[in-house]
């Protein structure tokens, strides 16, 4: 390769790696594997080796890949969040270790898990949880305060003890328990599920509400000090045993060794578990023990010296493909699954993976009978990543051109990957969406999970969410495992969902793009279903936060057949069709408050609601314009900023008093003065 050549190279390797740099570290959704990402960063590193002239600081050999998003305040690590270099082979842990001895270190090594997460640093002040953060660029990152004070394993007081001041680093995680449950929420509504368990803690710590960070199952470990003052820790293992004590989740195995091999067992041994434990790991790290051999031995620009990751390659099997089953979900689409042989994979016994969509299988050039190759994204989900062997005469599977539930034709709607039933009273989109009005999050019928709802749309009891209303014991006493205690409590629990507000009923129809979020939107600015179905474009544009998209959505959803007589049924059995919340007022017409930290009897999320519904704008940010900034417990950075702004600073009760409200000590809840 000459001059020419290689920086040609040099500059197409460059953009693609910056590429996904952006994907992984900024949007949390990777398209390579750490094995395909490294095999552009090691060859990236060849040709600066061989052209020195072409390592500039902005290379991606020379930074961490991430940056502070501008959705939270940046903060700059006072102590730098470095990446770790990863290794692939127990090769080139071995050449780690020669590099440590001939730079005249004697070491004691400690081995842990690599926790495969988002990495994070907390900051407490005399025992008190007062900021947390991303790591960003290893240089800045994100204020994520709120939302890591959300996860209920991060401590948000010390015991009596602690050090004036204490800064950790550790790495938020989602339990596999917790991801599966919220990839299967996301396919009920039709969402593209998150890749992995990496991705879905990325996704929730970066949340404007905290209240979905809060509802999304993570949890943390700690595995490193960054910061201390009032105490002195020679090494790693002992730093780990301190914040052990002062309750922190540490790392959950780390063990100390002064011989290579004995380090090459460990983390052997440490791969072994992988398929067997609770949460992803994604390697093993291997650090120095001491800090004194570890500041003698530094860092380069992007990695310390003293320490490297072992990246465990992805559990990969082949299998015969046996058939492709196409399943319909709440708005239509059509998902292909491969059925195979069954495999051992990452500790269990799979036989069914997705295939994604249409293009997906034409990519791959997928064929029954064919022999594929599975392997477990984020070593949970099953999903087909190659055909290894086409089948002697076999083709590409064709996806149905129509409905394999209802037979209607199936279409493909401009800028969609997927494929749609067009029948709106598709016997399988009716089922999916049964269960989604039912839901938690919509209507709230306990009792009505999708198996009694499988098998009401089975008997022909229920075919739209308005024969809900219709259901009879006698009917419920049909079906498997019900008793009479059980059917009235499906009853009762059916009548019970008549009361709930409109925000919760636009919510559980299952209009396409509407959330929960804009649900309530639409209910607390038109009030009534019927203000709702009669809105014109201009007016639901003129919603804050609703899109073009979103308005759309909802115009096609009530000039729809059908969708008048399932409102004027639910109507006829009573369900509430009007906004449950408060009326709007102009208290805080004109004024921008900006919520932080922890108040004592509001969530940030009810907090926001009260300003909006006083008229106010609640803000995410500090600047000049703000009118105040309503803080409490371990408020961070914007505390800091309004005080440096000169922003006035209100507790939770003067909040109230502004509202014209106080606060009762009987029990805490916020009441009308008069």
């Amino acid at each position: 390769m000459d001059s020419k050549q290689a920086q040609e190279r040099h500059a197409a390797l460059t953009k693609q790696i910056e590429y996904h740099n952006h994907l992984y570290y900024d949007l949390d959704r990777p398209e390579l594997d750490d094995f395909a990402y490294d095999a552009l960063t090691r060859e990236l590193k060849a040709i600066e080796a061989a052209f020195p002239n072409l390592v500039s600081v902005d290379s991606p050999t020379q930074r961490i890949g991430g940056a502070a998003a501008g959705r939270f305040e940046k903060v700059t690590h006072t102590v730098r969040m470095e990446s770790l270099q990863d290794v692939f082979s127990l090769e080139e842990v071995r050449e780690f270790d020669a590099r440590v001895r001939d730079a005249g270190i004697v070491p004691q090594y400690v081995v842990e898990a690599k926790i495969d997460g988002l990495s994070v640093s907390l900051e407490y002040r005399d025992g008190v949880f007062v900021r947390g953060s991303t790591r960003g660029d290893g240089a800045v990152g994100e204020d994520v305060t709120q939302n890591l004070a959300a996860i209920r394993d991060i401590p948000k007081h010390l015991p009596a003890g602690a050090p004036p001041f204490l800064e950790v680093r550790g790495e938020v995680y989602m339990p596999h328990e917790a991801f599966i449950k919220l990839t299967e929420e996301q396919e009920l509504n039709d969402k593209q599920p998150f890749k992995n368990p990496r991705n879905a803690a990325a996704g929730s710590l970066r949340q404007k509400d905290s209240g979905i960070t809060a509802g999304r199952g993570l949890s943390i470990f700690i595995f490193n000090l960054q910061r201390i003052e009032g105490a002195t820790l020679e090494g790693h293992r002992q730093s780990l045993e301190y914040l052990a004590a002062l309750g922190f989740p540490v790392s959950p195995r780390h063990t100390c060794f002064d011989d290579i091999e004995n380090v090459i067992a460990e983390i052997e041994a440490i791969g072994a578990l992988r398929g067997t434990l609770a949460y992803d790991i994604d390697g093993a790290v291997v650090k120095v023990d001491s800090f004194m051999q570890r500041e003698a031995m530094g860092s380069t620009s992007k990695y310390p010296r003293w320490a490297v990751a072992f990246k465990y390659p992805p559990e990969e099997k082949e299998s015969h493909l046996l058939a492709v089953e196409v399943s319909v979900g709440r708005t239509g689409v059509l998902t292909p699954t491969a059925v195979f042989e069954p495999i051992l994979l990452a500790g269990t016994t799979v036989s069914r993976a997705i295939l994604h969509n249409e293009d997906f299988i034409r990519q791959l050039g997928v064929g029954v009978g064919d022999t594929i190759r599975v392997r477990k994204a984020g070593d949970i989900i099953p999903e087909v990543v190659a055909v290894v062997k086409h089948a002697p005469g076999a083709s590409v599977f064709e996806m149905p051109k129509t409905c394999p539930s209802c037979g209607a034709p199936v279409q493909r709607l401009a800028g969609e990957a997927a494929l749609r039933c067009s029948n709106p009273e598709c016997p399988a989109q009716a089922l999916r969406n049964l269960i989604h009005f039912a839901s938690r999050a919509a209507m709230d019928i306990d009792g009505l999970g999708p198996a009694v709802a499988k098998q009401l749309a089975e008997r022909g009891f229920v075919r739209t969410a308005a024969d809900l209303y219709d259901l009879t014991q006698e009917q419920l006493l049909t079906l498997e495992k019900f008793k009479e205690r059980s059917a009235a409590n499906l009853l009762a629990a059916i009548a019970a969902s008549k009361e709930n507000g409109l925000d919760r009923l636009l919510f559980a129809l299952g209009i396409r793009n509407i959330g929960s979020k804009a649900a309530a939107l639409l209910a607390e600015r038109f009030g009534t279903m019927e203000a709702v179905a009669a809105a014109s474009p201009e007016a639901l544009n003129e919603i804050d936060g609703f899109g073009g998209v979103m308005a759309e959505s909802v115009l096609d959803f009530f000039a729809k057949e059908g969708t008048q007589d399932l409102l004027r049924r639910l109507r006829e059995a009573g369900v509430n069709m009007r906004y449950n919340g408060p009326e709007k007022t102009d208290t805080l017409a004109g004024k921008t408050i900006v919520v932080t930290g922890t108040l004592p009897t509001l969530s940030r999320t009810q907090a926001e609601a009260l300003i909006t519904k006083n008229g106010g704008r609640a803000a995410s940010s500090v600047s000049k314009r703000t009118s105040y900034v309503l803080a409490g417990e371990a408020a961070g950075s914007k505390l800091t900023k309004a005080q440096a702004l000169g922003v006035p600073v209100i507790d939770e009760n003067t909040f109230f008093a502004l509202l014209g409200r106080e606060i009762l000590p009987e029990n805490g809840e916020a009441t009308d003065e008069n």
